[in-house]
């Protein structure tokens, strides 16, 4: 058994069984933060503190929530907006904040990518990263559903129609299985066994795997070390003993808590202004007129689509035949994951400095920007072709990706 002595505070009771002192310094005082970054590198922490404010708001809104086909509408759309006291705002920050979690999700992305931080020993960074995007795309889906409005059961329809897999005489009918699609669902259509499944990967099993996910993804920063604007190898070690020596200005990190820290609660305070100021006088940016009809099988609205947030991967697969399309989907689903691998340069700088990437970077960004806005229009005339070309672009992009990257000079 450990030796104890008396302990002359809380802190020292405490770290004598815990060790918190030495918690603290690992992911705190002397977690060490270069200092050549800016506010894009909060993200991360604003990330974490939307998906707080979700947890939060979520358990307001289940206190009066009915998983029933019958009743799940009324109870969102009746009881919790009229009936219940501020059930308005918990509602009203619930849905801005699964839109604007995407919001940050994207921006982070982007980031890692313009900046090169998936690369030399970060590729766990990044893949964790991804893992939490896939999650928090089910996550989102699966909260989609609990409303109960048209648009919750048609794109509930068209999504899960998705694990048919391919047509019957695709390679010999083997990718095809309509039976997934009945086990999924619980029955032919979507309905009560449909609800309490979605409801029950909602609430528990998908913020679950979510958190555990988001301690994973913090603990393969602590090794690597966050990369900095420049792509500069730092001697973390010898920067940090710089700093506790007090030369605070030679050295090229900060501690994560308090100076770091300080400056993520700033960029937090900003963030919730833009907030707060959806929650309050534009809402209806993340509510869609369409869902606010109860939900009907027998009446198909005329044009389907998903959230915001999936209408790029969603105008990938709208284009083709439903078997190149389901493979175009599976395609973009995955490709992010590989992207350490599929860049073959050893340069590890901002794209601003890496010649050809730096067009491709920014023509990837353009087009998942335009799959977007084609994504929520109707498949027509010169949009489908805007679409399509769009899809063209993106495969064209990662296929050309390797080749670029071979031909970048080291630097």
């Amino acid at each position: 058994m450990a030796h104890f002595k008396k302990a002359n505070s809380l802190n020292e009771w405490m770290d004598q069984r815990l060790g918190v002192n030495t918690l603290k310094k690992v992911m705190q005082s002397e977690y060490w933060i270069p200092k050549d970054i800016n506010f894009l590198w909060a993200m991360g922490m604003v990330l974490a503190a939307t998906f707080g404010i979700l947890v939060v708001s979520g358990i307001f809104l289940l206190m009066y929530y009915i998983p029933d086909t019958k009743l799940a509408f009324d109870s969102v759309n009746y009881i919790t907006m009229t009936e219940v006291g501020y059930g308005w705002l918990w509602r009203h920050v619930h849905g801005i904040g699964a839109s604007l979690v995407f919001l940050i999700i994207y921006i982070h992305m982007f980031t890692g990518i313009y900046y090169g931080s998936y690369k030399r020993g970060r590729e766990l960074i990044w893949l964790s990263g991804m893992l939490l995007f896939v999650l928090f795309s089910a996550e989102a889906f699966s909260g989609y559903m609990l409303p109960w409005g048209q648009m919750s059961y048609w794109a509930g329809m068209v999504i899960t129609n998705l694990f048919e897999g391919f047509s019957p005489d695709f390679a010999g009918g083997a990718l095809n299985s309509p039976a997934l699609v009945e086990w999924i669902r619980g029955d032919y259509v979507p309905d009560q066994a449909f609800l309490g499944r979605f409801f029950m990967l909602h609430v528990f099993l998908m913020p679950l795997m979510i958190i555990g996910v988001i301690v994973l993804h913090f603990g393969t920063l602590r090794l690597p070390h966050v990369n900095n604007q420049e792509g500069a190898d730092i001697d973390f070690d010898e920067a940090a003993a710089l700093w506790k020596a007090g030369n605070k200005k030679e050295s090229k990190v900060i501690p994560f808590s308090p100076v770091f820290l300080s400056k993520d609660v700033f960029v937090l305070g900003v963030y919730f202004i833009l907030f707060f100021y959806l929650v309050f006088y534009n809402f209806s940016f993340a509510m869609d007129p369409v869902n606010f009809d109860p939900a009907d099988g027998l009446k198909t609205p005329a044009h389907i689509y998903p959230e915001w947030y999936f209408l790029w991967s969603y105008e990938i697969l709208r284009p083709f035949s439903k078997d190149l399309g389901l493979l175009a989907f599976i395609f973009a689903q995955g490709i992010f994951f590989a992207l350490p691998f599929l860049d073959r340069s050893p340069n590890v700088a901002p794209a601003g400095r890496r010649g050809l990437f730096n067009i491709w970077f920014w023509i990837l960004l353009i087009d998942c920007i335009i799959l977007t806005f084609m994504g929520k229009l109707p498949p027509e005339g010169i949009w489908n072709v805007i679409g399509f070309w769009a899809a063209i672009t993106f495969f064209a992009l990662w296929i050309a990706l390797p080749i670029i990257t071979m031909l970048e000079k080291k630097k």
